[in-house]
C-alpha cells in the first residue's frame, strides 16, 4: 500500500496491467454479478433526474422495477447500489444485436444529453473505493483496491501486452474522483515504486 494525500492505494493498482478488451468481454461486468454497481447519494440523485429520458430506452422488466422500487436498492453488506434483473442485469444495461453490452446512462453522456457519465464505481472499475469515516484522532481516508475478476481476464491479457499500468487506464476516472494533483502525485509515486522493482 502507498499513501496518496489521504488516501490508501493498493500496490495491485501501481503494478497490474490492465486495459479493458471489449472485442472480448462485450462488456459483461454491467451483466454478471450478484449486485448492482455502488452508487453515492448523489450519483442516486442524477440518475433520478434522468430518468425520464432513460425509462423509454430500458427493458420492460427494468423499466417496471424502477418504477414500483426505485433506481436503487442496498445489497447485502447495507451499500447503495443499482437495481438488477435476473439476479445480475444492470437495470441501465441494454445488449445490442451483436451480443454488446452497454449503459444507458453513459449513452445519453456521449449523445451530448447529459453531463453525467456514469457512477464513479463503473467508471473506475476495477478500481474499488472504501470510505472509512474519521474515528477518534483517526481522520477519514479512502482505500482503492484492485477487485479481481474473471470476466476480466481478457483486460488482464490487453494490458500485458500493451504495457500499459492500471492506474493509467484509468486516468481519466482517477482524475474524474480524486483531482489531477492528486493523480499526478500518484504517477510520480508509481514511476518510483516500479524504478525500485527493477
Amino acid at each position: 500500500m502507498v499513501l496518496i494525500k489521504d488516501t490508501v492505494v493498493s500496490l495491485d493498482i501501481l503494478e497490474k496491467y490492465f486495459c479493458c478488451d471489449l472485442n472480448r468481454c462485450k462488456g459483461a461486468c454491467c451483466i454478471e454479478g450478484d449486485a448492482g454497481a455502488p452508487v453515492m447519494d448523489e450519483e442516486r440523485q442524477q440518475i433520478e433526474e434522468l430518468l425520464p429520458q432513460l425509462l423509454p430506452l430500458m427493458q420492460k422488466q427494468a423499466r417496471e422495477l424502477v418504477e414500483k422500487e426505485g433506481v436503487c436498492c442496498l445489497d447485502k453488506d447495507g451499500e447503495q447500489v443499482t437495481q438488477i434483473i435476473d439476479g445480475k442485469d444492470c437495470v441501465f444495461s441494454r445488449t445490442d444485436s451483436n451480443g454488446w453490452c452497454y449503459c444507458l446512462i453513459e449513452k445519453l453522456f456521449l449523445e451530448g444529453k447529459s453531463s453525467f457519465r456514469k457512477p464513479i464505481s463503473c467508471y473506475l472499475y476495477p478500481i474499488r473505493v472504501k470510505e472509512f469515516p474519521a474515528q477518534g484522532n483517526m481522520p477519514a481516508t479512502t482505500a482503492l483496491d484492485y477487485h479481481r475478476w474473471d470476466i476480466c481476464h481478457p483486460a488482464r491479457q490487453c494490458g500485458k501486452k500493451l504495457r500499459l499500468p492500471m492506474y493509467v487506464f484509468l486516468k481519466e476516472p482517477l482524475i474524474a474522483r480524486f483531482g489531477q494533483e492528486w493523480y499526478d502525485e500518484l504517477c510520480l509515486t508509481a514511476e518510483q515504486w516500479n524504478k525500485m522493482l527493477q
